[in-house]
Parts: C-alpha cells; sequence; structure tokens
C-alpha cells in the first residue's frame, strides 16, 4: 500500500479540471496506456498576454497520476506560458504534500505535457516521445530522457532513475546501461541526494551547467532561431555569448534572466550570468 499524503488523496478522489477543452489552443499528449500512464493536456491561452485561461486533462493511470495531473492544471492556469515552464515535476509532487518516491514518474508526466503542449502552441516540434536511443525497451524510455529527467531531479542511482521514469522496472535488461548514463552524467558521484546546499565541486558544477544549458535553454531558445553558447565559468560566475536572432536582440535581457534563474534552481542559488562582450 503506497503511503499516500491527504492532499493526494483528495485530489485524487475529487480531482479538479477533468475533461476537454473544445478548440483548445494548445494539447500535449504523453505516456502510453500500453505502459501503464498516459495523460492528455488541453489549455487555453489568451493570445495578447500568453496567459494560461483554462486548464483540462484526461488521464489513465494511477491515483498519483491522476492527483498529479489534477494538480498540473490548477498550477497552471492564471500563468503565462514562460511562467508555467519554469514549473518543475518537483512543484507538483511539493504541491500534493509529496509522492511516494516510486510515483514520481507521475510528476515527470505532468511536466513532459505541459512542455509538449507550450511546444505545439508555439510552434515547435511536438515529440511523441524524447528522441534517441530507447534504452528501456519494455517502458519505450530513451537515453535523453534518461538524462533530462536526472538532471532536473539530481538523481544518482538506478533506482531513483526507475521511480522516475519507470526505466529498469520491468525485466532489468536495462539497468547496466542506466548505471553508464549517470557515470556519464555525474563524472564523480554526487553527494547523496545533492541538494544546492551542499557544495558541487568545480568539476560537477561545470558538466551540470553545460547539461543544463544543453537540455533546458538552447532547444526553447533554437525554437525562435536563436542559440546561446557557453563560454566560460569561473566559480559562479557563467559566461555565455547569444547567437543566431538572440544577438541584439531587445529581449535578450529576459533571456539571460531566464537562463540565470533556470541554472540557480538547477545548479546553486548565487549563479551569475554574463554576456560576454
Amino acid at each position: 500500500m503506497w503511503e499516500y499524503t491527504d492532499k493526494v488523496k483528495e485530489t485524487f478522489l475529487k480531482p479538479k479540471n477533468v475533461g476537454e477543452i473544445k478548440n483548445a489552443d494548445a494539447v500535449g499528449e504523453v505516456g502510453s496506456i500500453i505502459c501503464g500512464d498516459a495523460l492528455k493536456l488541453y489549455l487555453k491561452i489568451d493570445r495578447e498576454s500568453g496567459m494560461i485561461t483554462d486548464a483540462k486533462f484526461q488521464t489513465f493511470g494511477c491515483a498519483s497520476a491522476i492527483a498529479s495531473s489534477s494538480a498540473l492544471t490548477e498550477m497552471v492556469r492564471g500563468k503565462t506560458l514562460d511562467e508555467a515552464l519554469q514549473l518543475t515535476n518537483q512543484d507538483i509532487a511539493d504541491y500534493l504534500g509529496g509522492l511516494p518516491d516510486q510515483k514520481m514518474h507521475c510528476s515527470v508526466m505532468g511536466r513532459e505535457a505541459l512542455e509538449t503542449a507550450i511546444s505545439a502552441y508555439r510552434g515547435g516540434a511536438v515529440p511523441v516521445k524524447e528522441e534517441g536511443k530507447v534504452i528501456c525497451k519494455c517502458f519505450d524510455v530513451t537515453e535523453e530522457k534518461i538524462r533530462k529527467v536526472a538532471l532536473e531531479n539530481r538523481l544518482t542511482t538506478v533506482d531513483e532513475i526507475t521511480n522516475f521514469t519507470k526505466a529498469g522496472g520491468g525485466c532489468g535488461e536495462c539497468k547496466a546501461n542506466i548505471e553508464i548514463i549517470l557515470r556519464d552524467i555525474w563524472p564523480l558521484k554526487l553527494p547523496e541526494k545533492t541538494t544546492k546546499e551542499k557544495k558541487l565541486t568545480n568539476l560537477q558544477k561545470i558538466a551540470l551547467i553545460q547539461e543544463v544549458i544543453e537540455s533546458q535553454i538552447r532547444p526553447g531558445l533554437q525554437a525562435d532561431n536563436g542559440d546561446v553558447e557557453l563560454v566560460d565559468v569561473e566559480g559562479n560566475r557563467v559566461v555565455i555569448a547569444l547567437r543566431g536572432l538572440c544577438t541584439g536582440c531587445a529581449m535578450s535581457g529576459v533571456t539571460v534572466r531566464a537562463m540565470r534563474d533556470k541554472l540557480r534552481e538547477l545548479v546553486a542559488d548565487n549563479i551569475e550570468v554574463e554576456v560576454q562582450a
């Protein structure tokens, strides 16, 4: 029996915003009924302000999947698209007072549905699944997804990857490959359940900054014909170069602040981002 919080139980038994939005401005569909969990997220967006005015969902899954989907729709209402994209799967879990470790993949599914819906709305590619080599054939989990989830949640063990993605939770043949991926992401093993209060080594910090830029920042900029390049890291000072349409853009200051906020969220609270002169 899973140890669910009262908030999870309440949200599962009385979920909000269930259903379909007719003529939705954005739809994000992730997961698979075959693999046990599937979610379809509908968004209504005010085109002038970019604000999410309504959100509904249809889901197939366990109590955590239903509760996470309901929580997500409540959290994104009234937010702009950029604000909504700042939400993490951990934010969804926290909203519910926490999820069992083995059910964290439900919050990840919600985050993926949100990203997919907003990408579709903005005219970007809408992936049916993460691109890249499939590592877990039982649950159709790719190497790209494992890397992304590991970085966002500071996961350092195979069991944690299984909790957040299901990879390795079937036949188990992929566990050795998951371990190889983790060793590649973290050349030196991070402290147990690394938090921003625990100091990273310089090597770990640089590797994490590079991975965050590659997986969390560049794709969004490239979708709008912009780009960014990591130039240097000196302590907590991160030097970047803007490329493509980001060069000379009137909104470049906003872009740099968004990068700083993302790096502060995932790497260290005192990160500063500077643009190469």
